[in-house]
């Protein structure tokens, strides 16, 4: 029970640890598993593990089978929130140059990883390419943490995000398809044979996959389902279709439950979002679990296979040769530069489903007497912590020397999709600016992405945009929506992360009526609310701009504008084309001949 209870406790401390420091969580997962596991043998008075997964075969937590059905399970429940994530729109949209990572990239890495892992461990082939189709994916759960502080362009940071999210369920969908062929080919004399057979458990579990996402989806349709019971239910379904199709075609689950989430994840869903919510905090839960069990379960035999030379050589295989080779060839004739390319390059951590994976089929074909099975699992946990320790510790620094690092973050986060912002926002476009409006109302995010915006449908209330590493780029924030709270919240919440040059808030009701405005607030404007600039957006809903011929000039030009009720001012373009919000001047900013006054509503000059 205090074993059990332990796993638990130190896997929530190590999220919460890589959250804080903002490292891959799989990071102290493993390495807290590590410690209570092999390395704890070294320590403890009878040379023991302080947590032993099987010992003996008979004996431990997980005696016998068990730990091979625990893993299972859990795999199974993760690869089905994973296959939910894979939208078909998203890969159409995401560009030539990302879908050619995710394929080509991932054969490239495929062949040359199997390749080296035959000649440089002597491992037969079945294995080393088991090895390949495991280290392919990447996974957004180990790119995020690294890339979330590192401010870089918008096109770095999403083939990044994207190969992250796109390769997770692919990568699975590759390794599970090789294991299976493995298993099938173990037991047949003829390779024919062992085609028909792997043949069989692909129909099968295609075939369970496909009819049980339809299923559930229909129950969901026609309210079969109550919502109290929606994820309990949801997640017996993925569990029932798991074990079912084992029945059906021995190994063919967790292709199955992929397939299942992939179709699923495409359909239209109304409850998707809430079951992804239900599955991500359970993956969590299990992840937790899994990783410190499958580490602890390491010997220090499995460990010390790695201790040669070999291991090294194989490791730099793998991140300068294949990675590099991959990333270059699928960027060809992209708009990335060299520069780039190579950021991008270096930046490849492996991920849970490559750690969680290996895991279970180095314990299945181990159990089977399978040769060479006993290097899966240590040759990908070292691909896994290779790799996560390398990008963490040197991506910022990587992308400095790589000249990619942003130096000023210019972008414009807009909270509030209204008229006002849409017209703001189509201003600073065209002037070479990065604008995202963000807005929980979809029509307006409809309104704004029908006028080529860039558009969010979110709630500020929500943590995913913290998540988003497409937002490394920003660095002004505005609160710009008819709510006091949201906008006061905004600011709170969002400024340590997007306000790093500026951020500003609409001036309250309120507070003119009560004229409680305080000279040192943050504000787009001390004397119009979100009323008075709606008003004005919808009885003139121009942008002007005035040339300054002097700073006496420009007070006067502001004096004038201030003084028409229906018209206010809010941009001074300088001479470099660079765009100031007007709050956001400072009285040592100096206008000069030339500078641009732009203002919004009714032409006064």
């Amino acid at each position: 029970m205090v074993e059990l209870a332990g796993i638990i406790v130190l896997g929530i401390l190590a999220q919460w640890f890589a959250w804080k420091i903002k490292i891959p969580a799989i990071l102290p997962l493993i390495l807290i598993g590590l410690l209570v596991g092999p390395i704890s043998t070294l320590i403890s008075e009878d040379g023991t593990k302080w947590i032993e997964p099987v010992w003996n075969g008979t004996e431990g937590l997980f005696p016998g089978e068990r730990l091979f059905n625990f893993v299972s399970l859990a795999i199974s429940i993760i690869l089905f929130e994973g296959g939910l994530t894979l939208k078909k729109d998203e890969i159409l949209n995401v560009g030539p140059a990302i879908v050619k990572l995710i394929s080509l990239g991932s054969l490239i890495t495929f062949l040359g990883a199997g390749v080296a892992a035959h000649f440089i461990f002597d491992l037969s082939w079945a294995i080393s390419f088991l090895f390949s189709a495991l280290i392919i994916v990447t996974g957004p759960t180990v790119i995020a943490p690294i890339l979330r502080n590192i401010p870089l362009k918008q096109d770095v940071s999403a083939v990044l995000k994207w190969e992250g999210i796109l390769i997770d369920p692919i990568g699975a969908l590759v390794a599970v398809l090789v294991y299976e062929f493995i298993s099938v080919e173990a037991g047949y004399e003829y390779t024919g044979e062992a085609l028909i057979e792997f043949g069989k458990i692909v129909i099968i579990g295609l075939s369970i996959g496909f009819t049980s996402a339809y299923a559930l989806f229909y129950s969901l349709k026609f309210k079969l389902i109550p919502h109290y019971l929606l994820n309990v239910i949801t997640l017996a379904a993925v569990l029932m279709v798991f074990v079912l199709s084992d029945l059906f075609a021995h190994e063919s689950g967790l292709l199955a439950v992929v397939v299942m989430g992939m179709v699923i994840g495409n359909l239209k869903v109304d409850e998707l979002k809430e079951i992804l919510y239900f599955k991500e905090s359970l993956s969590i839960l299990l992840i937790s679990i899994l990783f410190i069990l499958l580490a602890a379960n390491i010997n220090i035999e499995d460990m010390m296979l790695l201790y040669r030379w070999e291991t090294l050589f194989l490791f730099l295989v793998v991140i300068l040769i294949l990675r590099p080779l991959s990333v270059f060839l699928s960027t060809a004739g992209s708009g990335l530069k060299f520069n780039e390319k190579l950021f991008i390059s270096w930046v490849g951590p492996r991920g849970i489903v490559a750690a969680g994976i290996a895991s279970l089929f180095g314990l299945k074909l181990a159990m089977k007497g399978e040769p060479g099975a006993e290097y899966i699992t240590p040759l990908v946990f070292m691909i896994v912590l290779g790799t996560v320790l390398l990008n963490a510790t040197t991506a910022r620094l990587f992308a400095r020397v790589a000249g990619v690092f942003l130096k000023s973050s210019d972008g414009i986060i807009m909270i509030g999709a209204s008229k006002l912002a849409r017209l703001l926002a189509t201003y600073l476009k065209k002037n070479g600016r990065r604008v995202v409006l963000i807005d929980s109302n979809s029509r307006h995010i409809e309104n704004a992405v029908s006028l080529g915006l860039e558009a969010i449908e979110g709630n500020v209330y929500s943590d995913e945009l913290l998540e988003d590493v497409e937002l490394n780029d920003i660095g002004y924030l505005l609160a710009l929506t008819g709510s006091e709270s949201i906008n006061e919240y905004a600011i709170e919440k969002f400024t340590p992360i997007f306000g790093e040059q500026g951020a500003f808030r609409l001036v309250s009701t309120d507070e003119l009526k009560e004229g409680n405005i305080q000279p040192n607030e943050k504000l787009f404007s001390h004397k119009d609310d979100y009323l008075n600039l709606s008003e004005v957006v919808r009885d003139f809903p121009l942008i002007n701009e005035i040339i300054v011929s002097s700073p006496e000039h420009y007070l006067k030009l502001l004096n004038k504008i201030n003084e028409e009720s229906h018209s206010i001012p809010v941009f001074l373009k300088d001479n470099e084309g660079v765009i100031h919000i007007i709050s956001s001047l400072k009285e040592s900013f100096k206008i000069e001949k030339g500078n641009i006054l732009v203002y919004i509503g009714k032409t006064i000059i």
